[in-house]
């Protein structure tokens, strides 16, 4: 089911105009339309246009008169026989009148599916077990340790945590006007996202799937954030809303920041959103070419002026070192420049995709973990002696992200320097790119 913006097929603004265009690629790509209309307004020019506009796709068309509450408003859908469609459905979508109805006959006119006659069930025709469907169809899967027939310790998966989806999720994400339209449209290599120099053009999530070198990537181009004093709107606080919630449902968020703008403390804020949610990381740097060349159209000459400061250097090392120590709890984060209007370097984003992704999944073998912890000089840790604690054992309890718990001879909580120390040090172990890493501890009883 593909919801449309609201159409008016004449009006020639950019917004309205370039809705109707994404509306007609649904229209292409739909097996069945529904139009709505308002039961309790007359029909005015728009609709008779859309009306002829519909007809002319040779598409199943319904129409729904929508706000139709009561069997005594039925006789208000009279007027719109004038649209010339047969199926003809008052509803009340609030609150579900008439919408089974409409089903029904959306169902009838729908091209049949096809279905194989080799076997009953795909695991009749495939001939595998059950857990090799649980397995292929993207359950989640743990692992536990178990021991072989030479006393070695092994991890074995078993259905609770990895998620071996079929796609991964990536949220695309940023502070309004910082390209994150543009740059979907440029991985996807379509025009589905309406960009505008408008900030705020985008209210809700778009997204679209990728498939590339036999793997499957949704991205999803979320709505700006914007700082709580600055949404005066319902529609602007929704979005908002809204925007945390699929970065929240996503596997890999990408940070959009705006290179001649450098990090604002609205990119921190948004960045730990994503951190502490425990969505995997890349930050892209985007508009790289306006501060290499200090001109564009799309800016002004007193703006270009100031991307050749010294706040916004040109030298990428530099530019990172900044990057980083405005974002100091984003350093297993990388880091790419790129420029979504020309497509330089987007190419990249897949591979660094592909290689965060597994690193999210990565699982460290509970015997491989505890040879490491013997290895770790822990005095090295600038922690209280009150707050010290002593490891009696590590083991990795999940992943997606990357989770470990110590078993610490007293309950205390870990002090953050002793935390971070211990980060590090599983980083530089393991690697874990582009992930968070979630420490608990344990006091053995």
């Amino acid at each position: 089911m593909v919801d449309t913006g609201g159409i008016i097929p004449e009006d020639k603004e950019f917004i309205p105009s370039e809705i109707f265009r994404q509306a007609r690629v649904a229209f292409d790509e739909a097996a069945a339309i529904v139009m709505v209309v308002d039961g309790r307004t007359e029909l005015a020019a728009p609709d008779l246009e859309l009306a002829r506009l519909l007809k002319k796709t040779g598409k199943p068309l319904l129409l729904a008169v929508n706000k139709i509450d009561s069997d005594r408003q039925e006789a208000l859908t009279g007027d719109f026989h004038r649209l010339g469609l047969k199926n003809i459905f008052p509803l009340s979508a609030e609150h579900g009148h008439g919408i089974d109805d409409l089903l029904d006959e959306l169902l009838a006119v729908l091209p049949p599916e096809e279905k194989s006659t080799t076997g009953d069930t795909e695991e009749e025709r495939a001939g595998v077990s059950a857990a090799e469907v649980v397995k292929s169809e993207g359950k989640v899967t743990t692992t536990e340790p178990t021991t072989d027939n030479q006393g070695r310790t092994t991890d074995v998966p078993t259905a609770s945590d990895e998620q071996l989806s079929a796609e991964v999720k990536i949220a695309i994400i940023g502070h309004p006007n910082v390209g994150k339209s543009t740059l979907l449209n440029q991985l996807t290599g379509t025009s589905r996202a309406i960009v505008s120099p408008t900030p705020g053009t985008t209210r809700d999530a778009v997204d679209e799937i990728v498939e590339r070198n036999g793997k499957r990537f949704r991205f999803i181009d979320t709505a700006g954030i914007r700082r709580k004093g600055k949404t005066r709107l319902m529609a602007e606080k929704l979005s908002v809303v809204m925007s945390r919630k699929h970065l929240e449902d996503a596997d890999i968020a990408l940070l959009v920041i705006d290179a001649t703008e450098g990090v604002s403390s609205l990119d921190a804020t948004i960045a730990g959103y994503a951190h502490e949610s425990g969505r995997s990381l890349i930050i892209l740097v985007n508009k790289w070419d306006l501060i290499t060349t200090g001109k564009n159209r799309a800016i002004s000459q007193a703006r270009a002026a100031r991307i050749q400061d010294s706040k916004r250097p040109q030298d990428q090392k530099l530019y990172v070192e900044r990057l980083r120590d405005s974002l100091k709890f984003l350093s297993y984060a990388p880091v790419l420049f790129i420029s979504a209007a020309t497509g330089k370097n987007v190419d990249k984003i897949f591979p660094l995709v592909e290689e965060v992704a597994a690193e999210r999944r990565k699982r460290i073998g509970t015997g491989e973990m505890n040879r490491f912890v013997k290895t770790v000089d822990f005095e090295r840790a600038s922690v209280p002696m009150s707050q010290r604690v002593r490891i009696l054992y590590m083991t990795q309890s999940n992943v997606a992200p990357p989770t470990f718990i110590l078993f610490t001879d007293r309950a205390v909580k870990l002090h953050f320097s002793y935390q971070r120390f211990l980060e590090n040090q599983i980083r530089h172990a393991f690697g874990f790119v582009g992930t968070p890493i979630w420490i608990k501890n344990r006091a053995r009883e």
